[in-house]
């Protein structure tokens, strides 16, 4: 069972670099803010890089006119994220975080199984929308697809 609105954010560690690793608790990112968190399958893949990413990077500042912070995330390690999020001139404030074990990913009942695509588990295409860690929103892509989980489906729904 995946996550539900209502539910609170679980636990779990996910890393990001800033001069170097850096770790981050789950509770503690969503604690006392607003955050839209969208995950991608892959860094670097086809749709991840066309289109879901640069839907986020275009209405970032919508996002955060509301007081909504973003984040995107992925089964990646650190170092492909921050790589990813460079190549795609990411503005600063959007965070790009790693869940190489995907720990969080199996935490919120996201993880599917890739291996069939040599790509081991990874996250399904979803996002949700939380307020101080408690779940308001969740919008998750059927397999192949990539609709609702984009940003301007999620700012449209979003409280203004």
């Amino acid at each position: 069972m995946h996550i539900q609105p209502g539910d609170r954010i679980p636990e779990a560690i996910l890393q990001y670099i800033d001069d170097g690793v850096r770790k981050i608790d789950t509770v503690e990112l969503f604690a006392d803010r607003k955050m839209v968190l969208f995950a991608v399958p892959g860094a670097f893949t086809p749709t991840c890089s066309q289109r879901h990413l640069p839907g986020f990077v275009e209405h970032f500042d919508a996002f955060r006119e509301r007081g909504i912070e973003v984040a995107c995330m992925a089964v990646n390690d650190p170092f492909v994220m921050q790589a990813w999020g460079q190549s795609q001139d990411v503005p600063a404030g959007l965070r790009m975080l790693a869940d190489g074990n995907a720990d969080f990913t199996r935490a919120l009942g996201m993880s599917f199984d890739a291996s069939g695509y040599g790509m081991g588990i990874r996250s399904k295409r979803f996002a949700l929308f939380a307020d101080n860690g408690i779940v308001r929103a969740v919008w998750i892509e059927a397999p192949g697809e990539f609709r609702v989980s984009a940003a301007e489906n999620v700012l449209a729904q979003l409280p203004a």
